[in-house]
């Protein structure tokens, strides 16, 4: 027997494609395009900051940040994101998405302007400001990995939900892309207007003093595409499946849907009343005894495969100096000015972006409805695994210099498939499987244990990849396993992601409801309800 009336989430699920959900992929996405560039571009700008603040008078080699300094300007972000998660992942299911969205935005278009101004001009006081904005710009990027995911999972159809948050996330490789080109672009044009000697020649003179607006530039400019959004996702309504589920007013979330998807859903209330009170007999909290047998294992899984995940992807600044000076894109710093290095730094970052990045993250999108997620992200982390080991086993038969663009391809491909695999897919299931109400608090935690892993792998890596011989190590730092054991640490992390993958279930075609168990009814009438219109009977 056909439903009387459609009811309103269903008529979400049910939604032809339109051109607001595109809006809201550019609205949304916006945000982790911003996110990117913020995260990545101080990669670009690390060595600037070294010549121009720690220059020695006499050194061979030019001024580098010093381990503690690299370290807390390069992984402030990283913990003031992980901060960021759980904080508004959790708001964003106690205020609404909406309401918390603003916030999160303007955070971050504020604390990118801020990074880029210092007090002062000693190496102390611009490092500490620097620090200290990038903690806070970090804490709002925080906020946008849940409340995005969150608010692009509420919008979409079944059909194509896996896509449309798959695309938001996809911005990132647009972000790191973005990232490159303003810095090869901002560099350039220093370059051309003030010429400078290579280090070797004049050490002094090699870094102009109009280098300094340089990485203040490229850091500011974050600010930007944020800044242009800020409107539209203002205008954005609340999702109906917070305004119904959450916020109980299933008319708002009718007149909220019809605006926007151009469905009639006026006569909604009693349909929506009814899940609504099935939801009240579920209503169980995070730490309750209900949501360990029914989540308990999911959120395991989700928490543990992008930690994981975010261990080895974030590893990657292991080699990746290797690699630019291997195939000639960096040369040696001293044969270098300080513009000059900027500007192959920025060039190198762009190919990467470009050859592997952008396009694994798109093969997600187009594939993530059609293979699921499941399969995708234990595709991804399998071929990571193996090509880690391949990169690792045979080290030395890497290093010397006919092999080295073999080793530059098999590093490509290890993320490439980070991108079209559990990178993109971690940061879908989990706006997919839980509740509405705590939706967001579980993406957020699971996106934190994410940032936890990047912290391992940014930091803990980079001690662990030290070599044993003094003369080979970086500057100030202690003797490690060696790129080859790391490596060999990467592919179990790798394999043990894949194991992981085994608590997650598949969400491809499933409706929001039918993942969380939302749509379990709690009363015997509406359970014979639900008998009577399947034309089954119980026994």
């Amino acid at each position: 027997m056909a439903r009387e009336h459609q009811h309103v989430l269903d008529a979400l699920d049910a939604a032809k494609t339109q051109w607001y959900h595109f809006t809201a992929i550019i609205i949304a996405g916006m945000g982790f395009f911003t996110d990117a560039y913020d995260l990545f571009c101080i990669s670009l700008v690390t060595k600037l900051l070294g010549r121009i603040y720690y220059h020695q008078e006499g050194a061979l080699k030019p001024g580098t940040l010093p381990p503690n300094v690299a370290a807390a300007v390069n992984g402030v972000a990283f913990c003031g994101t992980l901060a960021g998660q759980l904080f508004f992942g959790w708001l964003g299911d106690k205020l609404g998405r909406k309401k918390v969205y603003g916030m999160t935005l303007m955070l971050m278009v504020i604390c990118s302007v801020a990074s880029g101004l210092s007090f002062g001009d000693k190496p102390k006081a611009v490092m500490a400001t620097l620090c200290f904005f990038r903690f806070w710009l970090g804490f709002g990027i925080g906020g946008d990995y849940p409340l995005s995911a969150t608010i692009m999972s509420e919008y979409a159809n079944k059909k194509t939900r896996g896509a449309f948050i798959a695309a938001v996330f996809a911005m990132q490789g647009f972000g790191i892309l973005a990232g490159g080109m303003v810095g090869i672009i901002i560099s350039a044009a220093f370059r051309s207007a003030y010429p400078a000697p290579t280090y070797e020649q004049n050490a002094a003179a090699s870094t102009v003093s109009q280098a300094d607006f340089v990485w203040r530039l490229i850091v500011m400019f974050g600010a930007l595409p944020a800044a242009l959004t800020y409107y539209w996702r203002m205008k954005m309504p609340e999702t109906a499946r917070y305004t119904a589920l959450i916020a109980k007013n299933a008319k708002q979330a009718a007149a909220d849907m019809s605006k926007v998807l151009q469905v009639e859903l006026e006569a909604e209330q009693e349909k929506t009343q009814q899940i609504i009170s099935q939801d009240r007999g579920n209503s169980f909290g995070l730490f309750s005894r209900k949501f360990l047998k029914r989540h308990g294992l999911h959120l395991l899984g989700t928490t543990t495969t992008w930690f994981l995940l975010d261990i080895a992807f974030y590893s990657q600044n292991l080699f990746q100096k290797d690699i630019f000076s291997a195939i000639g894109w960096i040369p040696p710093a001293n044969s270098m000015n300080a513009l000059d290095e900027v500007f192959r730094i920025a060039r190198a970052q762009t190919l990467i972006a470009l050859c592997s990045t952008v396009p694994g993250y798109w093969f997600t999108v187009f594939l993530i409805d059609k293979i699921g997620r499941f399969v995708i992200q234990l595709m991804g982390f399998f071929f990571m695994t193996v090509f880690m080991f391949a990169l690792a086993i045979p080290y030395n038969h890497w290093t010397h210099k006919d092999n080295r663009i073999g080793f530059v391809i098999m590093y490509s491909l290890t993320f490439f498939f980070a991108n079209f695999g559990p990178n993109a897919t971690t940061f879908v299931v989990p706006a997919e499987i839980f509740p509405a109400r705590l939706r967001s608090t579980c993406h957020g935690i699971s996106a934190a244990a994410g940032k936890a892993g990047a912290i391992v792998g940014a930091f803990g890596f980079l001690y662990a990849a030290q070599p044993k011989d003094p003369s080979k190590r970086d500057a100030g730092y202690p003797a490690g396993i060696g790129v080859k054991y790391s490596l060999i640490v990467l592919g179990c992390v790798n394999a043990l992601g894949m194991l992981f993958t085994l608590l997650v279930p598949e969400s491809k075609g499933r409706s929001l409801e039918d993942m969380s168990g939302e749509n379990e009814e709690s009363g015997e009438d509406t359970r014979a309800q639900n008998y009577g219109e399947n034309r089954t009977v119980p026994v």
